[in-house]
C-alpha cells in the first residue's frame, strides 16, 4: 500500500510539473502571439549604466536558473520608464472671407467661432541618468516645451523639454528629481536577427506594458520602413510597439536598452520599429549639450548603380552625361550653393569611397557623412570619366527648409 501511494505521489507531482510547464509556455505563446547590447562611441557626456557584457557576449542566458528573462529584465528596467503626457496648442484657422470684423462679430453672435484647441498626447521615455535626463521621441513632445512626466511609482513632475531632432526622431526631456532609477545601455551594432526583443512602453495610456517578440531585421533604411525624411537604420522587431509605446526602450534579454521605440507606422500591424541606441545616444547628447543636433550635409542628390538600374538610365538619359558603369553611387545633381557644388562635385561623377573607407550604396555614403563634423575637411574619391580623383569638402549643416 506504501509503495501504490509513492507511486501515485510521484506520478501526481510529474503531472504538475508538466502542466505548471504547459500552462507557463501557453501564457507565453499566447502573449507573443496576440502582441505581436556599453557602446562604441566616444564616453557619453551624460552619466549612464552601461553593460560590461554586451560588447563580446551574444548568448542569451535561457537556463533554468533563468527560466523568466523577460520577467527579469522588465524588473530591472521597468521603474526607469516612465509616461509622458504632452500638450499643444492646435491652430484653427479660419477661411480668408471669415477673418473681416463684421463676420466675425455676426458669427460669434450666431454661432460660436471655433477657438484654438489644446490637443493632448500620451508616450513614453526612459530615465538616463539619475538627475532626470529622460529619452523620448520627438513626435511624443512635438510642439511641446513643458510637459508632465509620471514615474512608476505614480510620482508626477514637470518636465522641460531640452530639445528635439526630427531627423532621427529624439527629444531630450528634464525633470527636476534625485537619485531616480535608470537604465542600463546595451549595443545594436552587435544584434543578429532572431534575437529576443522586449518593448515596455505606455500604450493607450496603460502604464508599464511589456511587449515581446524578437529582433526581425537590421538596417532598415528610412526609405524602406516609409519616411524617407528620417536619418535612421531601424531596428526591425514583431514585438507589438503601439502609439505610447513611442519613446519607451527595446530592450535585449539581459534588460539592457538597444532601441527606442517609435510608432512611426500607423499601418504597421505586427512589425515594429526603433532607433538604434548609437544612434538616439549621439544625438540625445548634442540635444542636451547646445539643444540641437548637428546634421552635416553635402548637397548632392545619388542613386546606387546595378546592371539593370544602368541599364534603365541609359534608355531615359535626361541626365546629360552617360552612365557607363554597373556599379557604385551615381551623383544624378549637385545642389546649387552646396558645399559639394563649391567644392567641385558634378553630377556623373561616380563616389567610390568617403573618409577614405570604400562605399558600395547611397545608404553608407550617408551614414558617413552623418558622422562626419560640420566644417570639418572629409575627402570623397570618386570617378570621373574614368579618372579618380580625390575632392575635398567641408560639410555644412543641413538647411532648415531639408528638415520640414
Amino acid at each position: 500500500m506504501s509503495r501504490i501511494f509513492k507511486q501515485l505521489g510521484l506520478s501526481v507531482a510529474l503531472l504538475a510539473i508538466g502542466a505548471g510547464t504547459g500552462v507557463w509556455a501557453n501564457r507565453y505563446l499566447n502573449h507573443l502571439g496576440t502582441t505581436k547590447e556599453k557602446t562604441t562611441l566616444n564616453p557619453p557626456m551624460l552619466p549612464v549604466a552601461v553593460s560590461k557584457n554586451s560588447a563580446t557576449d551574444n548568448s542569451i542566458n535561457t537556463t533554468t536558473e533563468n527560466l523568466n528573462f523577460i520577467a527579469q529584465a522588465v524588473k530591472k528596467v521597468g521603474p526607469a520608464v516612465v509616461r509622458i503626457d504632452a500638450a499643444r496648442q492646435v491652430e484653427i484657422n479660419l477661411p480668408e472671407g471669415f477673418q473681416h470684423p463684421f463676420f466675425k462679430r455676426f458669427f460669434r453672435e450666431q454661432i460660436p467661432i471655433p477657438q484654438n484647441r489644446i490637443e493632448r498626447g500620451t508616450g513614453s521615455g526612459f530615465i538616463l541618468n539619475q538627475d532626470g535626463v529622460i529619452v523620448t521621441n520627438a513626435h511624443v513632445v512635438e510642439g511641446a516645451e513643458v510637459v508632465n512626466v509620471v514615474l512608476k511609482n505614480g510620482q508626477t513632475h514637470e518636465g522641460k523639454v531640452l530639445g528635439t531632432d526630427t531627423l532621427t526622431d529624439v527629444a531630450v526631456v528634464k525633470i527636476e528629481a534625485e537619485n531616480l532609477p535608470t537604465v542600463t545601455l546595451g549595443r545594436a551594432d552587435t544584434l543578429i536577427p532572431g534575437q529576443w526583443a522586449i518593448a515596455i512602453g505606455n500604450p493607450l495610456g496603460l502604464d508599464n506594458t511589456v511587449t515581446v517578440g524578437i529582433i526581425s531585421a537590421l538596417g532598415r533604411s528610412s526609405s524602406e520602413v516609409g519616411v524617407p525624411d528620417k536619418r535612421v537604420r531601424f531596428i526591425q522587431t514583431d514585438a507589438a510597439i503601439n502609439p505610447g509605446n513611442s519613446g519607451g526602450p527595446l530592450l535585449n534579454a539581459r534588460g539592457e536598452v538597444i532601441g527606442i521605440n517609435t510608432a512611426i507606422r500607423a499601418d504597421a500591424e505586427g512589425l515594429g520599429f526603433a532607433i538604434p541606441i548609437e544612434t538616439a545616444q549621439r544625438i540625445s547628447q548634442q540635444l542636451y549639450i547646445k539643444g540641437k543636433a548637428d546634421h552635416p550635409y553635402l548637397g548632392i542628390q545619388m542613386i546606387t548603380l546595378n546592371p539593370e538600374r544602368q541599364e534603365a538610365l541609359k534608355q531615359n538619359n535626361d541626365f546629360g552625361f552617360p552612365i557607363t558603369e554597373t556599379k557604385g553611387v551615381l551623383i544624378i545633381r549637385v545642389i546649387p550653393n552646396s558645399p559639394a557644388e563649391k567644392s567641385g562635385f558634378k553630377a556623373g561623377d561616380i563616389i567610390l569611397k568617403v573618409g577614405g573607407k570604400p562605399v558600395k550604396n547611397a545608404l553608407e555614403v550617408q551614414d558617413k557623412v552623418e558622422l562626419s563634423e560640420i566644417g570639418e575637411m572629409l575627402e570623397v574619391e570618386v570617378n570621373r570619366n574614368q579618372k579618380i580623383q580625390v575632392i575635398q569638402v567641408r560639410p555644412g549643416e543641413i538647411p532648415l527648409e531639408k528638415l520640414k
